[in-house]
């Protein structure tokens, strides 16, 4: 068998000096591992477990502190947004420099080339310079760049979390075709588990730079899920540390419970009406925007609540802000869910905290008919009117 990745005894290590003496941080260690050919090997774990370090190393973009890393032919790396991008250059000529910067001859590129821009679906902004380029334009031609020139080791980074969930949808199929038809090998992190759990053959769990866990990828996403809803449970969402954005603001508290009419607020249920309550605090004055996905227990995404796609919009100056959101019927089987929640001030992800709020629903009549569904199934009830023609 062919490994185009082999790992061994790596570590990774950082010191630097501040009052009082030198700080040590240890980012990864011990790391052994071979990675064969036509894989799609997939890490996971929280904020500060080592993952995108493993993937600079891999890229070439940071030096190991001790251990070896073979890598068995080029590797195309999408990693941060703007990784192997000129800003001041267009998006046509961004294109020829990262084929350049991988190894690939002029002729191979000008071959791809109608089919990297179809993919990005950037052909009206190709002759402006992609510093003016959104978010999600740069994601696009970055992934369809590093996707179809065709290096033997494809690395994907979180970043494609910025993309719409279409676009990341064509990623995930991509990616699929670079294993199954081009004999590609692919690492892919992120932390988005269902997308792990669809496209990775085996994961491996990092915690505090060390491998955890290794395996097939529905087993370790079921070991992580249950890890760190136990470590969600223990900790209040204002004390949270594991939590990614700009830092300008973030939530304080969530909590999703049933409503009735001249009633004291219970628990959720099937059916009922429900009230989601949310606080944050910013530290500057703008709009803000709350969406938080409904996640199955599987990690797979549901449903959304957001407060951009109703076209409602709240300008608040900076400070400790309440906001609710009133569902009319809740549609959800009886069952136990998560929220993620993510908190955007001025179009800018200020905080996304994972595991955000867990909720149990209980049993209730949906259609009114009733018939109450008292199983564990978790998913989403339909309004729906049956007729015979």
């Amino acid at each position: 068998m062919s490994y185009p990745i082999e790992i061994k005894n790596l570590s990774k290590y950082y010191q630097w000096r501040e009052k009082g003496g030198t700080r040590h941080f240890t980012a990864l260690e011990g790391i052994d591992l071979k990675i064969p050919e036509g894989e799609v090997m997939g890490f996971i774990g929280g904020n500060g477990a080592g993952k995108s370090t493993l993937l600079k190393i891999l890229a070439r973009i940071t030096p190991p502190s001790g251990g070896e890393v073979k890598l068995h032919g080029t590797a195309s790396a999408l990693l941060e947004v703007g990784t192997g991008f000129h800003p001041e250059l267009s998006g046509r000529e961004n294109v020829f420099l990262n084929g350049a910067i991988l190894g690939m001859q002029r002729r191979e590129i000008r071959q791809r080339f109608d089919q990297i821009v179809a993919f990005a679906g950037v052909e009206p902004f190709l002759e402006v310079p992609v510093k003016r380029y959104s978010s999600g334009m740069f994601v696009r031609l970055a992934f369809s760049v590093a996707a179809h020139l065709r290096s033997p080791i494809l690395l994907i980074d979180e970043v494609l979390a910025v993309g719409d969930v279409e676009f990341q949808q064509r990623c995930l199929e991509r990616m699929r075709e670079a294993t199954r038809e081009e004999g590609r090998t692919v690492v892919f992190v992120s932390h988005q588990l269902h997308h792990v759990r669809e496209l990775c053959q085996r994961v491996g769990h990092l915690e505090a730079g060390r491998l955890q866990k290794l395996g097939e990828a529905h087993e370790i996403v079921d070991h992580y899920l249950e890890k760190y809803t136990q470590k969600a449970r223990q900790v209040r969402l204002d004390q949270r540390q594991d939590r990614r954005g700009n830092g300008q603001g973030h939530f304080i508290a969530l909590d999703l419970e049933g409503k009735k009419k001249e009633a004291l607020p219970g628990p959720p249920r099937t059916g009922q009406p429900a009230l989601l309550k949310a606080q944050v605090l910013t530290q500057q004055e703008g709009t803000i925007d709350l969406q938080l996905n409904l996640i199955h227990p599987s990690g797979h995404f549901l449903t959304t609540l957001n407060s951009r796609l109703t076209g409602q919009t709240f300008t608040r100056a900076a400070g400790r802000h309440a906001f609710t959101c009133e569902i009319p019927q809740l549609p959800l089987m009886p069952g136990t869910y998560h929220l993620r929640a993510h908190l955007f001030l001025d179009g800018q992800a200020a905080d996304i905290v994972e595991h955000a709020l867990e909720f149990t629903v209980e049993e209730g009549d949906y259609y009114h008919n009733g018939q109450y569904f008292r199983k564990n199934l978790q998913g989403l009830f339909i309004p729906q009117n049956w007729q015979s023609l």
